[in-house]
């Protein structure tokens, strides 16, 4: 007995799920079902040519080159220890203050996440840079695990993030302008941040100690270290926005400057270089291998009319589209504790997309509302992936206390989720400029 395309569709996802479930990696998950479902519909020839033409496409593609280009500007920027300086300029600045140190982190957090671009990456980072440093001087363990956990949120949001190019990808909207979409978001990101913390001070005063007072001399010190990877981000998105690069060209330049700078400051040695190439070629790897696997399983929803009839279902709930929205958001939400935010993304927007352009929002402000919906999900209690990359680099704390601290910026990011929805032009500003 032939089955229909709804019923292959339905044991699609079933099968995906249950594969993901046995930890198969979710690329490779996608692409088997999704080469699987195409055969039994329209022929093993038909799918294996597929197959071919899609891995070649894909990785030979010039826009696709974006991704390992800023992924390897992160990794040298990373691995020419940017991260410890910006704390240490920050905290140079703000740590004699109460919560000096949480704040010193949040803006070292968001200036490292600018140029790096991964919220996992930024949160393993920071756990061993500023943790020590808050424990030192008696911040308790709940705030110090929180505000990482926060702060490497800051990631997706701020460009150059891979994550928004992805989607920009996936979806054939303007990379510079998803870019450019995600700047003020996620400097009022930052912004709150810094006013859950000066709150939590106001309310526990006694809690957050004040750390040293640096002299003028150490100030300036820390300005010193700073100035050349903020320079690079600058340059770099300043030509995005003016019109001088691509954004394929933007991560060129990116990553020959992150090597440049780090060479010159005597940051890179050959170990270092060599570790940068391989941890930016791995990631890179991972990356394009989900994003081949998400498109052969796009085909496969292509053939069932998947997302069509998943437009017509949500469309005709009769709960407005603000409403569908908010179901797509908890799914979102749902899945921030069971994935990661690239896989997420490239699993779902395939589907939720024509959603989206049916009900009428701006697909540009989606992708910013959306990858902030996941990077809340990385963080929300019972399950945060920002939370176990934290705790695997801080033994001594238990997940109880690390979700504790994390509370006051989940209700931070929820209100910040509110006000972007109900005012769009936060994220659409900057792009309507270019």
């Amino acid at each position: 007995m032939e089955l229909s395309t709804d019923a292959v569709a339905v044991i699609g996802f079933v099968v995906l799920f249950v594969l993901m479930l046995l930890r198969v990696p979710v690329g490779m998950a996608m692409g088997l079902v999704g080469v699987v479902g195409y055969s039994y519909i329209a022929g093993m020839g038909p799918a294996l040519k597929l197959v071919g033409q899609t891995s070649m496409r894909t990785v030979t593609d010039y826009t696709f080159g974006v991704i390992p280009m800023f992924m390897l500007m992160g990794a040298f920027v990373s691995v020419s220890g940017v991260s410890r300086e910006l704390f240490r300029a920050a905290n140079a600045f703000i740590g004699h203050l109460r919560g000096g140190l949480g704040v010193a982190t949040v803006l070292a957090c968001g200036g490292f996440a600018a140029i790096c671009g991964s919220s996992v990456a930024t949160a393993a980072t920071f756990s061993a840079v500023a943790y020590p440093e808050m424990r030192r001087f008696g911040y308790p363990q709940s705030f110090a695990t929180g505000v990482i956990a926060a702060g490497g949120t800051l990631g997706a949001m701020l460009p150059p993030s891979t994550v928004l190019a992805v989607y920009a990808i996936l979806t054939q909207q303007d990379i510079g302008k998803l870019f450019m979409a995600g700047i003020v978001p996620g400097l009022l990101a930052m912004t709150m941040y810094v006013i859950t913390i000066v709150l939590i001070v106001q309310f526990r005063p006694d809690w957050l100690p004040a750390g040293e007072r640096k002299s003028f001399g150490e100030r300036v010190n820390g300005l010193k270290e700073v100035w050349a990877p903020l320079t690079l981000f600058l340059f770099v998105i300043g030509g995005l926005y003016g019109g001088f690069f691509t954004p394929t060209e933007a991560g060129g330049v990116g990553a020959s400057g992150a090597f440049l700078l780090g060479v010159l400051r005597g940051k890179l040695d050959r170990a270092g270089i060599r570790e940068a190439l391989l941890s930016a070629t791995r990631t890179s790897a991972a990356v394009f291998t989900v994003l081949i696997g998400a498109l052969l399983f796009g085909y496969f929803l292509t053939i069932t009319q998947t997302p069509q009839k998943l437009t017509e279902f949500l469309t005709g709930l009769g709960i407005g589209r603000y409403g569908v929205l908010a179901l797509i958001m908890v799914m979102y939400l749902v899945l921030g504790c069971l994935m990661d935010a690239m896989a997420m993304i490239i699993l779902t927007v395939p589907i939720i997309y024509p959603v989206i352009l049916q009900l009428g929002f701006d697909p540009i402000w989606f992708g910013i509302i959306i990858v902030m919906t996941v990077e809340l999900g990385l963080i929300h209690p019972p399950v945060g992936m920002n939370v176990f990359v934290i705790k695997s680099v801080v033994k001594d704390v238990s997940f109880m206390t690390i979700f504790k601290g994390v509370i006051p910026f989940v209700i931070t990011d929820i209100l910040r989720l509110i006000i972007l929805i109900a005012f769009p032009i936060i994220a659409l500003w900057l792009p309507n400029r270019l």
